[in-house]
C-alpha cells in the first residue's frame, strides 16, 4: 500500500520529506557499518553519500559527460584496442565491397 508523506518543516527552514528504501539484509548491514565508522546515523550517512553523488550524476548528464570508474576505464580501453570479431554477414559484405563476390 502506497503511503504519501507530506513534507515537514525542519529546524533550518527547509522542508524535508521521508524516503523509504527496501534493502536486503547484507546491504543494510553495510550501510550500518559505514555509518558507524563515521559515527553518524544511517539516515545521515545515506544523505551524506547519495545526495552529493546524485548531484554529480545530474550535473554530468546536463554537461553530457560520461564518468567511468577505474575498472570501467580499463575495460573500455581494452575494448577499444581489441580486434573486432566479424559476423558471417559482415564478412560477406566486406567481400562484396572489395568486389570479390
Amino acid at each position: 500500500m502506497k503511503t504519501n508523506h507530506l513534507p515537514v518543516e525542519s529546524g533550518g527552514g527547509k522542508s524535508v520529506s521521508p524516503l523509504m528504501v527496501r534493502l536486503d539484509a547484507e546491504s543494510k548491514k553495510s550501510l550500518a557499518e559505514a555509518a558507524d565508522l563515521r559515527r553518524i546515523s544511517v539516515s545521515d550517512y545515506v544523505r551524506a553519500v547519495t545526495v552529493p553523488q546524485a548531484r554529480r550524476e545530474v550535473r554530468a548528464a546536463r554537461e553530457q559527460v560520461i564518468s567511468l570508474t577505474p575498472e570501467e576505464q580499463a575495460a573500455f580501453f581494452d575494448a577499444l584496442g581489441a580486434t573486432p570479431k566479424l559476423t558471417p554477414a559482415q564478412r560477406r559484405l566486406g567481400a562484396v565491397m572489395r568486389g570479390k563476390e
